[in-house]
């Protein structure tokens, strides 16, 4: 039994040293010297495809690594991609043989068409080697085709548009693929407004990511406006347009201007006009300036009344000074500035009587079809006024101010005396001295 394990033993110790002859690992190879044994040792390490997910009917690549871990070269032949669904562009570049060094690998570049509808293929990759009774190596490929595409809207705007108002847009795009698309692209096309910027690169949009891309447009007219969306994906270039329709309507963030209370008098040829002037609207009138037009004509001391910025529910006083022909109506010409620097201008209507109150001197700025009338009231903001006690708005003027003045004096000195005494020394002298005889009588 014994001498039967020894024999054992020692056939194992030939076995192993004869596969250690056979071969050896050295580096990154491995020794062998039957040249069967070396085309074993070619092996597929690794591909790459792009596009990562192909479009149907897209032309891309895919680079199959081929390497050879023998410690000697092995010559490689009939590189093939098999797929009814894929299409080989290329097939003739790889008529020839190719001999891989020791521990080399070579590149197969197979230019594709990706000829079927969505879905994952599994395309067999297979590459011969020049060695007789060796086996042929082969790997699958794991392809997508998908038809998704990526989506280009219009994410932000304003329900309407205004005139010369400048208002920002947001482009929105989503890549809902599996694959990164690249060399994304906006550009703008309009004729009748304003765009900033002219174009605008976004570069890689990653997988299942999106972004949004402001655009500032100032319309000059009704229009639309086109943006031509352009990526790739792999080498394929791919194209989408949305279109924006500019229609004009009332800017309902605006600045919206409201005159009213207004009051005229006249010393000699020159008319003095005095109201108010409010921001009933969402943002606030910068600049504002107000006049009046013709037939009138502004003349010194206040041709121009000067109020700067009206932030929104804020008023103020104005009195402008002018000349006139002679009766009849007289524009207000309020102008003012949004943030953006542009420049709007409303008018109104005032009677030139010269004489009182102003018929048809109340109107809004920014609404259309507004009624005039002398308007009462308004928002207790800011005000601007002259005289001695000042204008608080149309409702306080209907006060009595000098009265109530008066009343409050009054009051005030009689606090003041009674705290003085002087109330009780005055009542003193006032008050019933006894009788001679009703003194005795308590005596």
């Amino acid at each position: 039994m014994k001498i039967q394990f020894v024999i054992v033993s020692i056939l194992l110790l030939i076995s192993g040293i004869a596969a250690v002859n056979a071969a050896s690992i050295s580096g990154n190879t491995v020794t062998v010297t039957d040249p069967r044994d070396a085309a074993a040792l070619v092996y597929i390490s690794g591909y790459e495809i792009s596009p990562a997910v192909f479009y149907p009917g897209e032309t891309g690549t895919v680079t199959v690594h081929v390497t050879n871990a023998a410690n000697t070269s092995v010559v490689v032949s009939q590189p093939d991609l098999i797929d009814p669904h894929i299409v080989v562009v290329n097939s003739g570049d790889f008529a020839t043989t190719t001999s891989i060094g020791p521990g080399s690998t070579v590149d197969y570049n197979f230019v594709i068409t990706a000829d079927g509808s969505d879905g994952t293929y599994l395309p067999l990759f297979t590459v011969s080697t020049t060695i007789y009774g060796a086996k042929a190596i082969h790997s699958q490929i794991k392809l997508k085709i998908d038809s998704a595409p990526v989506r280009a809207s219009i994410s932000a705007k304003p329900d309407t548009f205004s005139l010369s108002n400048k208002d920002t847009v947001n482009i929105s795009i989503v890549n809902p693929r599996a694959g990164d698309i690249t060399d994304v692209l906006i550009v703008p096309e309009v004729s009748g407004a304003e765009i900033s910027p002219k174009e605008s690169y976004v570069g890689t949009l990653k997988s299942g990511t999106s972004i949004q891309v402001p655009f500032a447009l100032t319309p000059q007219r009704e229009t639309d406006v086109t943006f031509h969306v352009s990526y790739r994906n792999g080498d394929n270039k791919h194209t989408s347009d949305v279109v924006l329709p500019l229609n004009l309507g009332e800017n309902k963030k605006g600045a919206q201007i409201v005159v009213n209370n207004i009051e005229s008098s006249d010393a000699g040829s020159t008319i003095t006009l005095k109201g108010d002037v409010t921001n009933n609207g969402l943002t606030a009138a910068k600049s504002v300036l107000v006049t009046v037009g013709s037939p009138a004509t502004p003349v010194n001391p206040n041709p121009v009344y000067a109020i700067g910025n009206l932030e929104p529910d804020d008023f103020s006083s104005f009195e402008v000074t002018y000349i006139t022909t002679g009766p009849g109506t007289v524009p207000i010409v309020v102008e003012f500035k949004d943030a953006d620097g542009n420049v709007f201008s409303e008018k109104f209507t005032s009677s030139a009587n010269g004489n009182g109150t102003a018929p048809g001197a109340a109107g809004y700025g920014s609404l259309p079809n507004a009624q005039s009338g002398a308007s009462s009231g308004s928002t207790n903001n800011r005000r601007v006024g002259g005289g001695m006690f000042g204008s608080f708005g149309s409702g306080f003027n209907q006060l009595p101010l000098t009265e109530i003045v008066i009343i409050l004096v009054v009051i005030a000195a009689l606090i003041i005396a009674w705290r003085k005494g002087l109330l009780n020394r005055l009542a003193d002298r006032f008050r019933k001295k006894p009788k001679p005889e009703d003194e005795l009588k308590e005596q």
